[in-house]
């Protein structure tokens, strides 16, 4: 295994770490649980490994992710890393429910401190209104100095262009969470930041959340290559990033805990200049797909919530990058459920806002109404 600089926290990071929200579980009579045996079993692999960084949080695993980890780290637990999170919804109602969540993860973990514990999946709002509103900030300090954490940390789920906000306001973050794969690269100038601020970056999602699990043709159409599955490619090109300090897989079993480790412990990792043209190529296979969407956005938000930019990524994962199952299914899931995600064509009204706005003019009614032909076929 390789280890690299956790930004300025002092601390040395497994390549790869452990995400523990897809721990093998059990259902009996609708109450689930933990097999803690299989959990024992990977985590121990993981950890003989040479992975050292365990990323849990208090809702994984329907509420037990959080005590099984602690249970499979007990024999090696201050050799080790662990990583929590605090819930930053409408649960979080007071200053003082921090120290609650806190308190109750330490409990379940079975320890003394945390390692790194997260304001977890923030956006702009909750940030301005809860962290600095609630002086939350305070509340995370004063648990530091009673040692009951080490290092305070943020994961990350809004526009881009927040995370600088969030850094540069609250001046103490150590550590940030963020979605970063070889399809989703839209963190990479704030990444940059941050390790320009002395934060440790771990990326989350490097395999795309299993879209690049398999092998699908994109290995061969970057690099002329036969051998390689995608997956492999996926996670050398996160750690690939050199502002990037650890890749974060929710591992689900020893053969993924074993073949992971395997692709991080590479004793060559992908170079700088690999990794820069692997990303140009990226950014030219998607130039020559027929429906060139960049994502920036602009289009929303739509009226009818027409969630554009998602429906038009799913077609480039479905056109240009050969995922054909993961892209009908993710359209399947999208069109099942317009309350959570969103509406499809037929609630078009022709208003035109969309195209107006488009830097590409793309006719984006005519290109939604053949992608939606095309992923629902």
């Amino acid at each position: 295994m390789r280890y690299r600089k956790f930004g300025n926290t002092g601390e040395k990071i497994s390549a790869l770490g452990f995400g523990c929200m897809r721990l093998p579980e059990v259902e009996r009579e609708g109450v689930w649980s933990v097999d803690q045996d299989k959990t024992d079993e990977m985590l121990g692999e993981a950890f003989a490994l040479g992975v050292n960084y365990f990323d849990s949080a208090y809702y994984y695993c329907h509420d037990n992710s959080e005590a099984a980890v602690g249970r499979a780290v007990k024999p090696f637990r201050e050799k080790v890393l662990l990583s929590t999170k605090c819930p930053m919804g409408d649960e979080l109602k007071q200053r003082g429910d921090y120290r609650r969540f806190l308190e109750t993860s330490l409990r379940r973990l079975d320890t003394d401190y945390v390692d790194f514990y997260h304001f977890w999946a923030i956006n702009r709002r909750v940030f301005d209104e809860k962290i600095m509103g609630m002086g939350l900030l305070e509340e995370a300090l004063r648990a530091k100095e009673e040692g009951l954490i080490r290092h305070i940390s943020f994961s990350f789920h809004d526009e881009v262009q927040h995370i600088r906000h969030i850094i540069d306001t609250a001046g103490v973050m150590e550590t940030m969470l963020v979605q970063y794969n070889l399809l989703d690269r839209s963190h990479e100038e704030m990444i940059a930041y941050a390790a320009e601020k002395g934060l440790g970056v771990v990326a989350m999602g490097p395999v795309g959340g299993g879209r690049l699990a398999a092998p699908a043709g994109l290995y061969e159409k970057l690099t002329g290559k036969h051998s390689a599955a995608s997956y492999e490619l996926a996670l050398r090109f996160v750690l690939g990033n050199p502002n990037i300090s650890c890749a974060l897989s929710g591992m689900e079993t020893l053969e993924m805990v074993r073949t992971n480790a395997r692709v991080a412990g590479n004793e060559e990792p992908m170079d700088e200049q690999e990794w820069a043209q692997i990303a140009q190529a990226m950014d030219e296979i998607k130039k020559f797909g027929e429906l060139y969407c960049t994502g920036c956005g602009y289009c929303q938000p739509c009226p009818q919530n027409i969630k554009i930019p998602h429906l038009f990524q799913l077609y480039t994962y479905y056109n240009v990058y050969g995922l054909t199952e993961y892209a009908r299914k993710a359209f399947a899931e999208y069109r099942a459920d317009p309350a959570q995600h969103g509406n499809l064509s037929d609630a078009c009204v022709s208003c035109g806002r969309c195209e107006k706005k488009c830097p590409q003019r793309l006719p984006i009614l005519q290109e939604l109404q053949k992608v939606e032909a095309v992923l629902g076929a």
